[in-house]
């Protein structure tokens, strides 16, 4: 396991988890990992309601103790149908000898009628197989709801980088194309065999990626060419592909690094996005119920801010301005407007203590961040999230990421309307590139660690700054 080491992260952000595979973000993976654990409660529970006659404590108690043992649940979309019977056998009469000895040492096992725990132990088999042959037929159509597939590019025509590409080629539900390899070899000196195309050199590569609409790479060199392997990878830093290692590896600066396995062949992550799969999940969920909730509560505000905005200056109520969301797409960004000026072009000044441009009342929303309140509307359309790296305009982003190395690795995720470099003294004006460097280590360190636990750290924290921080203007 890699781990990497950020001081200024709290231990709680440094939970990591190992689940996921790449191209993962589809809610099948979400499905996966949870249809056998639903299946043993919901069954549980129906069993209660018409032979107990209602689902009482000691219900919910078994429900959290058998969700808690089964989850995240095993993988069995590619398995054979007598072999995925089979498994759901033998997982189910596991875990009902490890229930049913627990009950019998501890006499809890008397709470449960005879006919429920019979019932039971009968129909969770039957139903979870029937449900995971229902997912196995429905699983190309769950992936195709994810959009077209991710396009990747092999570094390297060797064995492993062969077997990865051949292995991707024949799984369908991997959602990844595989477009072609990178090698500085000829494809007469590498004996290529014509079902994989070789696109072109080690060097060429930021251009390919660019021309060939690349969304993945997958670095299948030998520990040996370690000088090669730093070079693409500084070359990929101007970039928001995601990284792995098809081992032989070696260790390097790692964004949400994962040992797993890719269609039978063993990969790392080495720069990916923390939001795949129940992860991903988890973070859509949260920005909407918590976006919805204080839209609808801060209604008055909004229509007083937008009327007061409409009335103090020349220009429309709000503001919207080009950023560089996830994977360094462009998205509009929307505020308050709080300067008599709309500025979204090629050269943009960042605002500046005392600046003539800042209205009035613009500046008491800058300075209370109640011009960023529209942004919540960006959360509900997908384009952003309430915590992540905040959005630059698109002149500033041009500017600094040929400034500061692994800027555009923070465009692995959603930006966000605060973030952990905000919360941590790198809010407002970054009149220097020391001050826009601290941010984007904060940025990186931000991606390295993720957790729910940390984005309400980072939550709680930007409410305490809204009332007593002064850097904004």
């Amino acid at each position: 396991m890699i781990e990497t080491s950020s001081p200024g992260i709290p231990d709680v952000a440094r939970k990591r988890s190992y689940s996921g595979t790449p191209g993962s973000r589809s809610v099948l993976y979400a499905l996966e990992a949870a249809l056998s654990p639903m299946v043993a409660v919901s069954g549980l529970w129906i069993c209660a309601y018409f032979i107990d006659g209602g689902i009482y404590p000691e219900y919910f108690l078994l429900a959290v103790l058998v969700f808690a043992m089964t989850f995240p649940g095993a993988s069995r979309l590619s398995m054979a149908p007598g072999a995925l019977l089979l498994d759901v056998v033998r997982s189910w009469a596991l875990l009902f000898t490890l229930l049913l000895a627990a009950g019998l040492t501890t006499g809890y096992l008397r709470l449960f009628p005879d006919d429920l725990v019979l019932s039971w132990v009968i129909a969770v088999p039957l139903v979870d197989a029937a449900a995971w042959f229902v997912l196995q037929r429905a699983a190309p159509w769950l992936v195709s709801l994810h959009g077209p597939s991710e396009r990747a590019l092999v570094v390297g025509m060797n064995t492993q980088g062969l077997e990865l590409a051949t292995n991707l080629k024949a799984a369908a539900l991997a959602h990844i194309d595989v477009v072609g390899f990178v090698d500085d070899r000829s494809a007469e000196r590498l004996g290529a065999d014509g079902r994989f195309s070789l696109l072109g050199r080690f060097d060429q590569l930021p251009g390919l990626i660019t021309r060939h609409r690349i969304n993945q790479i997958y670095i299948s060199l030998p520990m040996a060419s370690q000088p090669r392997i730093l070079k693409i990878l500084e070359d990929l830093k101007d970039t928001t592909v995601s990284i792995y290692f098809v081992p032989d590896m070696f260790v390097t600066d790692l964004i949400q690094s994962k040992p797993t396995v890719l269609c039978g062949t063993p990969v790392i992550a080495v720069c990916e996005t923390p939001f795949q799969g129940l992860n991903g999940l988890l973070k859509r969920s949260s920005d909407i119920v918590l976006s919805l909730l204080i839209l609808v509560c801060l209604t008055p505000i909004l229509l007083a801010i937008a009327i007061a905005v409409k009335l103090g200056s020349p220009g429309p109520v709000i503001f919207k301005q080009r950023r560089y969301g996830q994977d360094g797409q462009e998205i509009l960004v929307y505020k308050f407007r709080s300067m008599t000026v709309a500025e979204d072009g090629p050269n943009i000044q960042q605002a500046q203590r005392g600046d003539k441009r800042i209205t009035r009342l613009g500046a008491i929303l800058r300075k209370t961040s109640l011009d960023e309140l529209p942004q919540f509307i960006n959360v509900l359309q997908g384009r952003m999230s309430i915590v992540g790296p905040r959005p630059h305009a698109v002149a500033h982003n041009e500017l600094y990421r040929k400034l500061i190395k692994g800027y555009m690795v923070r465009h692995k995720v959603k930006p966000g309307i605060t973030g952990w470099a905000q919360v941590n003294g790198f809010r407002g004006e970054t009149d220097t590139l020391e001050k826009m460097q601290g941010r984007i280590d904060h940025d990186l360190d931000y991606l390295r660690n993720w957790s729910l636990k940390l984005d309400m750290l980072i939550v709680y924290k930007t409410i305490r700054l809204v009332f007593k921080d002064s850097k904004a203007y």
